[in-house]
């Protein structure tokens, strides 16, 4: 915000930092023209891709900061993790919705819960249940989109994916390699009796035995891969291989086993595999099917782009509705992003964020003119600084008197 107030026509640092941690404006209206400019610039036939992005912090007084994956670091870390809603249409992705996830941990100990300002009555929901609450959520509210996109973290929740089935809400997600799968309907069935002795069969059981994706993957003859270009890259189209297969998914427990999509990708060199699951339509094709699957790399793109451009990761606050304000500012930036470069598709196809970042940074007012201004924002910056370091020095001595 330092920053901000030194280079922003009008700005000042306490009411920015007011706006941001304790001002009451309400970021469901903002995820309301959120949802109508998505409708407007992305359309029906957008995908709407479920992800997380991690942001690293020190200390522990952060709401909902913990050691936990941190897929950008590529490892466990002291971290904060928001799970975002984002929509997808012609390489260009926009973040509609934010939610901070707070482990479990958190929830032991009501007094930090409420030092970092988690509402009243919050409780522990995995990332599972804040994804199907926020797809919920975003249709209730009127968001058009085609179908939902996931990686293999929620994909590897059966329940999931069987409640957005249920719904006859269209999925893509991927799965780990460990994945079983049916090649023919198992026709769950209870064992019928060949004894009096004993209980009687109960439970449903599969009359084949069924097999992983892996597995099945590797059984599979060269000649049914077929080679894709999947979207355009900076050295060239980036093409991978394919294959699909309609399988059967039974959890063991319900009465009828679901026909599903496999999708397998493989890059050229075969040094990795993707596999994925979808319950779009039986013809759905391939190219389809491959489309749906990159989805989720505009989405990568574009948490970089809110990181780079849009200042996602650079907020120094430290409670609960301090940090949605944030990420919900960040998310109209973004839009504004993505729609200019929607909108100049055909004169400028080559547009980046940090293209449109650059031209506003050098059209709209800026607060240093003159030697003059240099000099006030400077003195001010100090000014800020001294207060700080005396209000440090205050709290220190009054811990040390208290202490005897």
């Amino acid at each position: 915000m330092e920053k901000m107030t030194e280079t922003v026509a009008g700005s000042h640092y306490h009411r920015l930092q007011h706006m941001v941690s304790d001002s009451s404006w309400d970021r469901k209206a903002v995820r309301r023209q959120l949802i109508a400019d998505a409708n407007a610039h992305f359309g029906y036939a957008s995908a709407l891709v479920i992800d997380e992005s991690a942001i690293a912090k020190k200390g522990d007084m952060s709401a909902g900061v913990a050691r936990q994956w941190n897929g950008r670091l590529g490892k466990t870390d002291n971290c904060q993790v928001g799970l975002f809603a984002a929509v997808v249409r012609d390489r260009v992705a926009a973040a509609i919705e934010g939610e901070l996830y707070v482990p479990e941990e958190w929830f032991v100990d009501a007094t930090r819960c409420e030092n970092a300002g988690l509402p009243e009555g919050t409780q522990f929901r995995t990332k599972g249940e804040m994804a199907l609450t926020m797809i919920h959520r975003l249709r209730r509210q009127g968001l058009r989109f085609a179908y939902t996109v996931f990686d293999a973290g929620y994909g590897h929740l059966p329940w999931l994916l069987r409640a957005l089935d249920d719904e006859r809400e269209i999925f893509l997600a991927e799965v780990h390699s460990v994945q079983a799968i049916y090649l023919a309907d198992p026709a769950p069935a209870v064992l019928e009796r060949h004894s009096a002795k004993g209980k009687a069969p109960c439970r449903l059981q599969a009359q084949i035995a069924p097999v992983t994706v892996a597995d099945w993957t590797v059984a599979q003859p060269p000649s049914r891969w077929r080679r894709l270009s999947v979207r355009e890259g900076e050295k060239g189209d980036i093409i991978a291989e394919y294959l699909s297969e309609r399988v059967w998914l039974w959890d063991g427990a319900q009465k009828r086993a679901r026909c599903w999509h496999l999708l397998v990708r493989r890059e050229i060199d075969g040094s990795k595999l993707k596999f994925c699951l979808s319950n779009s339509k039986p013809a759905t094709s391939l190219r389809r099917l491959a489309d749906m699957q990159v989805a989720r790399h505009f989405v990568e793109r574009a948490f970089e782009d809110a990181k780079g451009a849009c200042g996602m990761a650079q907020y120094q606050v430290r409670g609960w509705q301090a940090w949605h304000h944030h990420m919900a500012l960040v998310m109209v930036a973004l839009m504004f992003l993505a729609k200019e470069r929607l909108a100049h598709r055909k004169t400028a196809d080559l547009l980046s964020c940090n293209d449109l970042v650059e031209i506003m940074r050098h059209k709209l007012p800026s607060k240093i003119q003159t030697d003059a201004d240099l000099v006030a924002s400077i003195e001010d910056r100090h000014r800020r600084r001294q207060r700080a370091k005396e209000s440090a020095y205050r709290k220190q001595a009054a811990i040390l008197t208290a202490s005897g």
